[in-house]
């Protein structure tokens, strides 16, 4: 197995040139984000930006109260250095998870901590029930943030880009999801919260919070898999969220799965989704008289319903592992993050079983990717949602990462 190629960490890089003010201000903080603080001779260092010019943009953004200089560092050759770092108040976002079966509502502040959230579940989604309890939850965060709600620079939305699609899958009625192809849910979130809104696909936001605060920190391609009500993905490439031309790059849970059947039937498992979503294995449980969210923490794994998990993942894995050995032929992968709204230990079950089928693969002429665990969880969609007005009005470009430094040079 070739292990994932870890790359150096990305350089941003910046202009002296007169009129750059904002873009130069952006550096810097990306420079930070990425790396932790650092003193303004390393922020010059990887920003190539001169010293003057950093320490000038330095004491504007900790007098705009963006960033805030740490306790000296003594103990070191030369002079001792002062750790200029992101300060945590000094802006906040909205996130907001619109999923098949649950709403999620969350605050995060500047350095991508998660000041307080707020959930609903629910059998399907509804929005005539939907919209309602989103203003009442956002309203409750609101509350929660108190003054700080004054500093909330944007709303990020997570979800399906097909929210009406699969009915007979989830078995709701067609009147509900019908609805949703009239509905353009940034400009109801527009106009409720009077914020600006950007929008994701729910697995392509979940991919950007991996991105920022996971593994891709450290790896450069990656396909990303989410196991949720349905399983889906998203895309990194050379450092870049890839989204695609319709917004639907890693759309893997409607890759066909030609001779796969169901859980428990001979129905057969048309696509990726059918086999390996959480909501396969909730049905499971169900029928077993549990309850459907029994799929989704640590009594999947118990005596009770092992049974009926083994059974799922025995359908599940392999599935997987086709998909993503044609991933790899395609994408030329370095890796593969598996992560799910799901017990960790049964995330890193579905890893080691997928590597044994994988082990049975012929892999001549592809270059077979390591798959590793995901660290974000069942929060990487609302979070991935809240990460994208930050990105928005504070990295250097309307994406999540600049060029990294080989290419920076060139």
């Amino acid at each position: 197995m070739n292990p994932p190629t870890r790359s150096p960490p990305r350089r941003t890089v910046g202009s002296n040139q007169v009129g750059m003010r904002q873009f130069n201000e952006r550096i810097v903080l990306q420079a930070i984000r990425l790396h932790g603080p650092l003193p303004k001779a390393d922020v010059g260092r990887l920003t190539r930006l001169s010293m003057q010019t950093v320490s000038m943009i330095v004491e504007r953004l900790i007098s705009d109260g963006l960033l805030a200089k740490q306790p000296r560092v003594r103990g070191r050759i030369g002079q001792p250095s002062v750790p200029i770092a992101l300060r945590p108040d000094g802006a906040f976002t909205i996130g907001i998870k619109v999923g098949r079966r649950s709403l999620d509502v969350l605050a995060m502040d500047f350095t991508g901590n998660v000041c307080c959230r707020e959930v609903l579940d629910y059998a399907y989604p509804d929005p005539r029930m939907l919209f309602p309890a989103l203003e009442s939850k956002l309203a409750r965060v609101n509350d929660a943030l108190g003054a700080r709600a004054a500093k909330v620079v944007g709303v990020g939305v997570a979800a399906p880009l097909w929210l009406g699609g699969w009915r007979d899958f989830l078995g709701a009625p067609q009147e509900a999801l019908d609805a949703w192809h009239d509905i353009d849910i940034r400009s109801r979130i527009e106009a409720m919260t009077g914020l600006p809104v950007e929008f994701a696909k729910d697995t392509t936001a979940a991919c950007a919070a991996e991105l920022v605060m996971g593994q891709g920190r450290g790896i450069h391609n990656f396909l990303y898999l989410f196991v949720g009500t349905f399983i889906g993905g998203g895309l990194v490439i050379d450092g870049r969220l890839h989204s695609g031309p319709h917004d639907n790059a890693g759309a893997v849970g409607s890759i066909p799965l030609p001779g796969a059947t169901r859980q428990g039937t001979q129905q057969p498992a048309r696509q990726l989704l059918h086999a390996a979503s959480g909501f396969v294995l909730e049905q499971a449980i169900a029928a077993a008289g549990e309850p459907p969210a029994a799929a989704h923490d640590h009594r999947a794994l118990s005596a009770d319903l092992w049974r009926h998990t083994e059974q799922w993942l025995d359908t599940a894995c392999p599935a997987i592992a086709g998909a993503l050995t044609n991933a790899a032929a395609l994408l030329d992968l370095d890796a593969v993050v598996i992560d799910g709204e799901l017990d960790r230990q049964l995330v890193r079950e579905i890893i080691r079983r997928t590597e044994r089928v994988l082990d049975g693969f012929e892999w001549e002429g592809i270059v077979r990717p390591q798959l590793l665990e995901g660290t974000i969880g069942a929060d990487a969609r609302a979070m991935g949602g809240a990460i994208l007005p930050l990105y928005a009005h504070f990295a250097p470009v309307h994406e999540l990462f600049l060029k990294p430094a080989a290419e920076a040079d060139q």
